[in-house]
């Protein structure tokens, strides 16, 4: 099995349609900022592929609640916490 090719987060936008392109051929890219992975585009045949048995589409809203009624409250708290 070949590497997963990598792109940097600003090239990748420069050239998005040629990796959308890539993609529908089946071939993922990696997305990565600062050297790190952020991402993968790949070919949605894949999210049939999902080991785990969770279609990620799911999860969409599961954070809800997290950081309490009010999140703008939250964050002012941890940014005074650490003042």
């Amino acid at each position: 099995m070949k590497p997963v090719p990598k792109q940097g987060a600003e090239e990748a936008r420069k050239c998005f349609p040629s990796l959308v392109e890539q993609a529908a051929r089946g071939e993922p890219t990696i997305i990565t900022k600062h050297g790190k992975p952020y991402a993968a585009l790949v070919p949605a045949s894949y999210l049939a592929l999902n080991k785990a048995g969770v279609d990620i589409r799911v999860l969409r809203g599961s954070g809800k609640g997290l950081w309490g009624h009010s999140v703008k409250r939250a964050l002012r708290s941890m940014r005074e916490e650490w003042r």
